[in-house]
């Protein structure tokens, strides 16, 4: 069986975890938990890969994650 990433954040405004799993069309959901969050895309992923027919050796393969920041002056102060 095929793993999948998810990329995860929480949304300060609606109080909920958002889970995207990039590159599988309709592969997003969120949840007031981690736990609740993690049960829902397994569900929806159950869901995108049974509509995709198989095809799911053809999308892409996660590689890696990066952090950066735009050039110049930072937007917000950071903690230290």
């Amino acid at each position: 069986m095929r793993t999948f990433t998810a990329y995860v954040e929480y949304d300060r405004e609606t109080n909920l975890y958002v889970g995207i799993v990039p590159g599988i069309p309709g592969a997003h959901t969120q949840a007031a938990n981690l736990h609740e969050l993690h049960r829902n895309l397994k569900e929806v992923l159950e869901l995108c890969v049974e509509e995709l027919k198989g095809e799911i050796e053809n999308l892409p393969r996660f590689a890696s994650l990066h952090h950066t920041e735009p050039a110049g002056p930072p937007a917000f102060p950071r903690s230290t």
